[in-house]
């Protein structure tokens, strides 16, 4: 466990040290490769690689071209150790794809929240896809996948310990792993059929990277958005990365352009999914299911190939969840003591777009993006019901560096009136806030907003720093503490 610093020196440092970053590598010569994941975002969920050898046809005008490489935010599949020395074309030719992760995030709250500080948070990941057509030759495998992530995550949370905010975690990397040596991820079997018409993958899986999902929320470092918007990841039935459900996903693609994809999942009604390692899939209290499904658009404009992607999607949990106000009489439970209601089953919904403007090269991120969307969830048992965000990010050759990125990103994310009438509720008896999904209460949460820019940095093959400056309106939702300004600087590293 890395201890917290304290302001001070450690402050002082952190400023002077992403202000130097950032001047340097504006001016400095490109000479970084392009992640194809992470920061890079080349994915539209979870899939098989773009070369799939399964179902290959004499016409490629019948192939729907495969959406891209497994989304596991925040990697690439680019490695600052090249090919290994050999080994990794030898691995990627018998269909072994192995990729080992650092990232670390130091991050401190130079004004406002609960008080000034330092923390930094991180995780070490090693992702393993295997294609069984290759590795076996064996024609009953052609088109079969196997994926799996494990991590070790460390460090503190400073939007908990110093910010007082535990809506938008200004660390995207933090939280839900576990005090284990190897938490899982994610552990699943994917295969394709009729020319990548039809995709189906089931076992362990994140829901939130399936749905809801795009590679470009990891460019930026608050957790609210990065890789899967609040607040359904926070959800019993549609836990994102790294927690994962047990089920499955079918994704038919009618079109090159368009494609509607289900999923069916069981709910586990734990803190942990699987336990805080990851492994107990068989946990007391399994029996209900969510089904999430999303339709999604997927166009090309003009002689640069401007991409854009639309979806939108609803998703229905049947389990029964406490209602946040009333009790079985219809008063509010926090005054009476009774035992609450329960609500029969829990509704989300959600619309996202990406569009990008204007093309800087050959890259599926080379140009300026704009994106937007919003999610919504039950507000009689989720604490927050609407998330709505925009942000812009540009990558590409404007500036003479097309490997980096810088973006800007507005979150406005209000909380539900049951969770407003429970908190005035609790106030008016004089008893504790209860805690909600997003963890501890310390005043009536209404609405918290969150600004965020950030400059990403290639600085050499699998590697990139990227400062990052957030501004957080309204800490933990309520007026308790004021608005808290962020300094960040992460870096990351594919082996």
């Amino acid at each position: 466990m890395i201890k917290r610093l304290h302001l001070h020196f450690p402050f002082r440092a952190l400023w002077l040290t992403c202000l130097l970053i950032l001047s340097f590598f504006v001016v400095l010569p490109a000479h970084a490769q392009l992640l194809t994941g992470g920061n890079s975002a080349v994915g539209l969920w979870p899939s098989l690689q773009v070369d799939n050898e399964a179902d290959q046809v004499e016409d490629p005008g019948d192939q729907v071209e495969d959406p891209g490489p497994l989304f596991s935010a925040p990697y690439g599949k680019d490695h600052f150790f090249g090919n290994w020395w050999g080994a990794q074309p030898w691995l990627l030719n018998h269909g072994i794809h192995i990729l080992a992760d650092v990232h670390e995030e130091l991050a401190g709250n130079f004004r406002g929240g609960r008080r000034k500080g330092v923390d930094n948070a991180g995780q070490v990941g090693v992702e393993l896809d295997v294609d069984w057509g290759k590795l076996t030759n064996a024609d009953i495998m052609k088109g079969f996948w196997t994926h799996m992530m494990v991590v070790n995550g460390h460090g503190r949370n400073l939007s908990t310990d110093y910010i007082g905010d535990s809506l938008g975690g200004v660390q995207q990397i933090y939280g839900a792993r576990g005090n284990v040596v190897a938490h899982l991820v994610y552990l699943y079997g994917e295969h394709a059929f009729l020319h990548n018409h039809i995709d189906i993958s089931a076992g362990w899986i994140p829901v939130g990277s399936f749905f809801a999902a795009s590679p470009l929320f990891c460019m930026y470092m608050n957790v609210a958005m990065c890789g899967n918007p609040a607040p359904t990841k926070y959800t019993e039935g549609a836990r994102d990365w790294p927690s994962g459900n047990l089920g499955f996903v079918a994704r038919v693609m009618p079109t090159k352009q368009t494609y509607i994809m289900a999923g069916l999942f069981a709910v586990s009604p734990h803190a942990y999914n699987g336990g805080i390692s990851g492994w107990a899939w068989a946990q007391d209290g399994l029996g209900k299911f969510s089904s999430p499904v999303e339709i999604g658009w997927l166009p090309s404009f003009g002689r640069n190939h401007l991409v854009g992607h639309y979806k939108a999607g609803f998703g229905y949990d049947n389990s029964k969840y406490k209602n946040l106000l009333n009790d079985v009489n219809g008063n509010a439970w926090v005054q009476t003591g009774a035992q609450p209601q329960y609500e029969a089953g829990r509704a989300s919904a959600w619309f996202m777009a990406d569009q990008m403007l204007m093309r800087n090269g050959d890259g599926p991120t080379n140009g300026l993006i704009a994106l937007a969307g919003w999610m919504w969830s039950d507000g009689k048992t989720t604490a927050m019901s609407h998330h709505v965000w925009a942000g812009m990010t540009e990558t590409g050759a404007a500036w003479g560096r097309p490997n980096d990125s810088v973006g800007a990103m507005f979150q406005w994310m209000t909380m539900s009136r049951a969770s407003v009438l429970q908190q005035e509720a609790a106030l008016a008896a004089g008893v504790p806030f209860p805690d909600n999904q997003w963890g501890k209460v310390w005043g009536i949460q209404t609405h918290e907003n969150i600004y965020e820019v950030f400059y990403n940095a290639h600085v050499a093959n699998g590697m990139s720093l990227q400062p990052d400056f957030q501004y957080i309106n309204r800490p933990g939702g309520s007026t308790v503490f004021h608005d808290a300004a962020v300094m960040a600087l992460q870096f990351n590293v594919v082996m």
